[in-house]
């Protein structure tokens, strides 16, 4: 999918407003925020991407002031763009906007330099506070989520334990997305232009990283964690 561009016309780089970039895989959720914040005239929306790769492209052409990024894409996904553009593009600020409420996942947002979180079904108003206090300096965690995973910390000692599993690599991930689309190994290794014993490998390291030790169980697995969905699976 090509991602779009949205020029301000009339507008010099200069104007004072805050330049967004929208990353999702979904093009009726960037529709959707595009549009609230297009109701707000100190936003520009400036860019939109479907996936992680093109977030990192977009913001090097566009150097963005907040990027609002999604978190389950195909190929890479927001955490890991999240990660790469902490050191590609300092100055743009991430807000995760996504459907997930785990504590792994607040943990894992914060290491990945997310300056902030909000859930899919938050309010307009909240929104845009989120952006604005970010785009200040400041961070932004929904109240909840942001609450038990600082008391969990604060009772670990000031520990971020590694309760998460391992991070799946692309490769490791599109296998996953085959296996749970219903694919056997001869199907996967066929899509992906691989041996049979290179798909069987993958599955392998996979399930060590997950802490899955029956096959049985990595479906399951993989969707209630939100590691893949079924909208995202081929």
């Amino acid at each position: 999918m090509t991602a779009k561009r949205f020029p301000d016309p009339g507008n010099g780089p200069n104007d004072g407003k805050i330049k967004v970039l929208l990353v999702d895989d979904h093009m009726f959720v960037r529709e959707g925020v595009r549009s609230c914040l297009q109701r707000y005239g100190q936003f520009q929306v400036v860019a939109e991407a479907s996936s992680g790769h093109e977030a990192i492209d977009r913001a090097k052409e566009f150097s963005p002031d907040i990027i609002i990024m999604d978190i389950s894409m195909p190929g890479m996904d927001g955490l890991e763009a999240t990660k790469c553009l902490r050191a590609i593009c300092p100055g743009s600020k991430v807000l995760i906007l996504t459907v997930h409420e785990k504590k792994e996942f607040v943990r894992e947002m914060i290491q990945s330099g997310a300056r902030g979180y909000v859930r899919k079904n938050t309010s307009p108003v909240e929104l845009v506070s989120a952006i604005e206090r970010i785009h200040r300096g400041e961070t932004f965690f929904m109240p909840d989520v942001a609450q038990a995973f600082f008391e969990e910390y604060v009772l670990s000692g000031g520990k971020m334990e590694e309760s998460y599993p391992k991070r799946l690599s692309e490769r490791e991930r599109e296998v996953l997305s085959l296996v749970v689309s219903g694919l056997a190994n001869k199907e996967i290794a066929d899509r992906l232009s691989l041996s049979v014993r290179t798909v069987e490998k993958h599955r392998q390291k996979i399930m060590h990283k997950l802490g899955i030790h029956k096959a049985t169980e990595l479906v399951k697995y993989a969707i209630t964690q939100g590691i893949v969905s079924l909208t995202t699976s081929p």
